[in-house]
């Protein structure tokens, strides 16, 4: 799945502890982890992977692959966001 979106959260929240590390930057789990649920059930907990896809490079940041804080150029995914709201929304009507 994509980074961020919970993979790790949702692991804990069923084992009910703490059994896989969770961040708000990308970046928190590192390898594959396998967490046993109950004799039966085995749930992995994998880093989170964004495939390239020939989008302009402004993409990755909107997708979680890199913490805002290592970007070199903020303005363009912010750029990118504005596009694609409508500018009533932007203005606030």
């Amino acid at each position: 799945g994509y980074p961020n979106v919970g993979k790790s959260s949702l692991i804990n929240s069923l084992k009910r502890s703490r059994a896989c590390g969770v961040g708000a930057t990308p970046g928190v789990t590192r390898c594959l982890q396998a967490v046993q649920l109950d004799g039966h059930i085995r749930l992995l907990d994998c880093p989170g992977v964004v495939l390239d896809s020939g989008d302009p490079p402004a993409a990755a940041p909107l997708r979680g692959a890199l913490a805002p804080q290592r970007l070199r150029d903020p303005l363009s995914p912010a750029c990118a966001i504005l596009q694609r709201c409508p500018p009533q929304q932007v203005r606030g009507e």
